[in-house]
């Protein structure tokens, strides 16, 4: 332990040879003392080894008890008068590192944090993925707290911060290696980085992003339920998100992906329809302490929304995005199929039918509105909706009722152009108009 705690330059691995359940004469080395309680007569013949009395329960003698207090007062007093006298020093030589430290441990967010984000200009055709990694760019300029990596997928990713230095021994070989560096090279390991952020979340003083293609979630779901479960505050980028990706076809081709994701408790799954909302999706996720999973495309996208409506909009998780005074038919999608309901919605009022355009890219942050606001954009009296997702559709149906209908794709992809992808499995605006005339008829 001594030799260990000498260490200073990298981690080191003790390794300590047990065995299990011991002393307990019976169960040790048994599959038993893993499994299940040992039960009284064990721990009394236990109790029995170690020289205690085997009918006394919760005991603990009080002279040892006194001792280990004695003992343990006068440690953590003499650490700690040690520890605050450096810490002092340490602050008064430098104010700027210790005020950063004061806001970290507060959860502030830095100056200049709201505007730190990208906007981009309605008609700009932008993938999600590059405008995440834009988000990320800009927003690390501000909050140094940030960092994150990829597992081995950075460039796809767009999970890198320029300048940004890798973080390594300043041993390393690598030519931007730092101690202090700000990304993360976690290679071909999807559980073991999901691991890793949860790690560096729990500390606190940190936010931390990892990206791989979303089809390989799979890989680090563990991980990722525990991120969940934890609450623990990290961005998972999640991209390649749907059959857009297309030649790499059905292998890398998200479809039960999102639903299976939105089955965790906890866990916030966002799918930006355009750059603005990406942007917005970042800008809501770093002013929250939760989990977040960036669901984003491979294929450029039509910047559709105004970075001032994506702002206030993905907050709330949907929104309305085209409307009429009053709408007969409800049409709601995520991420790139919001471009698809827009062109239906024009299609409909050619042919006299008027109709509501709903961005909803977190059904979580959505469901978490009051009922208010939830009723004034899915209102309650309109019964003709049609849901559009290029994915499973099972979840879709709590949204559109019994006489909606859910355009989606419930059987796997193919090696294909995306826009060849997208017709043939009939994800298109003529196929939304058709199901919204079919939702009315019902």
């Amino acid at each position: 332990m001594q030799a260990a705690a000498a260490e200073k330059s990298r981690p080191t691995f003790i390794r300590v040879r047990t065995t299990i359940g011991w002393p307990a004469p019976h169960a040790q080395n048994t599959a038993k003392s893993h499994g299940s309680a040992l039960g009284a007569e064990e721990v009394a013949a236990t109790k029995v080894v170690l020289g205690l009395d085997p009918n006394e329960t919760f005991a603990f003698p009080d002279t040892l008890l006194a001792t280990v207090r004695s003992r343990l007062t006068q440690r953590v007093v003499a650490a700690r008068s040690t520890w605050e006298s450096s810490y002092q020093s340490w602050r008064a030589a430098q104010p700027d590192r210790a005020a950063l430290l004061d806001r970290l441990r507060a959860g502030e967010l830095p100056p200049g944090f709201d505007s730190a984000f990208p906007s981009y200009e309605i008609g700009s055709s932008v993938s999600t993925r590059k405008a995440s990694g834009e988000a990320i760019n800009s927003v690390a300029a501000v909050m140094p707290e940030l960092w994150g990596g990829s597992a081995d997928l950075a460039e796809s990713n767009n999970t890198t911060i320029e300048g940004g230095k890798s973080f390594l021994p300043s041993t390393s070989k690598a030519p931007d290696a730092s101690p202090y560096g700000r990304i993360l090279h976690f290679g071909i390991r999807e559980h073991a980085m999901g691991a890793i952020l949860n790690g560096i979340s729990l500390d606190g003083l940190t936010r931390v992003f990892g990206g791989t293609f979303m089809v390989f979630s799979d890989y680090m779901r563990g991980a990722v339920r525990l991120s969940a479960l934890m609450q623990t505050s990290v961005t998972f980028v999640w991209t390649h998100d749907s059959i857009g990706l297309g030649e790499d076809g059905p292998t890398h081709q998200p479809i039960e992906h999102l639903w299976s994701l939105r089955a965790l408790p906890g866990l916030s799954v966002v799918r930006p329809a355009d750059a603005n909302e990406t942007s917005a999706a970042w800008h809501t996720t770093l002013r929250s302490r939760r989990p977040v999973g960036l669901i984003l495309t491979r294929q450029n996208v039509p910047t559709l929304v105004s970075a001032e409506l994506a702002r206030t909009g993905v907050a709330r998780g949907g929104y309305i995005l085209a409307d009429s005074s009053s709408p007969a038919v409800l049409l709601m999608a995520t991420g790139s199929e919001v471009q698809l309901v827009l062109e239906a919605h024009l299609a409909l009022a050619t042919d006299g039918i008027s109709s509501r355009v709903i961005s909803m890219p977190c059904l979580e942050w959505f469901d978490e509105q009051d009922q208010a606001y939830r009723d004034s954009v899915l209102l309650p009296m309109v019964k003709a909706r049609v849901a559009v997702e290029a994915g499973a559709t099972l979840g879709w149906w709590r949204y559109v009722g019994d006489r909606g209908r859910v355009i989606g794709i419930d059987h796997f992809g193919a090696s294909a152009d995306q826009a060849v992808l997208y017709h043939e499995f009939g994800i298109t605006a003529e196929a939304i108009v058709a199901a919204a005339k079919s939702s009315l008829g019902a």
